[in-house]
């Protein structure tokens, strides 16, 4: 996976390998059986106010964010991963506005390629401003 930390500097909220069953996929097989996605979430976001104050009002909660992935990755079919990540990226920052950046990475392990792999996937970063950013 890459690593942000040299492009987007500052605190961030961190949930990596969740795992969840959805429909996705072009494929009529994809959408009959369904199979595993692979989530991983950075959301950069100020965290100095929650420690010092101890206090998660002064934070995003991590299972407001695990939500929002369960919602979208359960929820309606897509066709494409990168619409699972947009879906996922654009509910993230409207849902709270504290978060200035996310990065969204989307794996499928159980991909019909010839060969070994650990998963197969995209990973798009979304930006809070409307400026072209990369």
């Amino acid at each position: 996976m890459a690593d942000y930390g040299e492009m987007i500097k500052g605190d961030k909220l961190v949930l990596r390998g969740l795992k969840f069953h959805g429909y996705h996929g072009v494929k009529p097989e994809e959408r009959k059986l369904g199979q595993k996605f692979l989530i991983d979430i950075d959301a950069w976001m100020d965290l100095r106010a929650a420690g010092k104050s101890d206090c998660l009002s002064d934070t995003v909660s991590y299972t407001q964010i695990y939500r929002i992935v369960k919602d979208v990755v359960e929820g309606p079919p897509q066709n494409l991963l990168e619409s699972v990540a947009e879906l996922i990226a654009s509910t993230t920052l409207a849902n709270h506005p504290q978060i200035s950046t996310v990065r969204v990475q989307v794996g499928k392990p159980h991909v019909a390629v010839q060969g070994p792999v650990d998963y197969l996937g995209i990973e798009i970063v979304r930006y809070r401003s409307t400026e072209a950013q990369n």
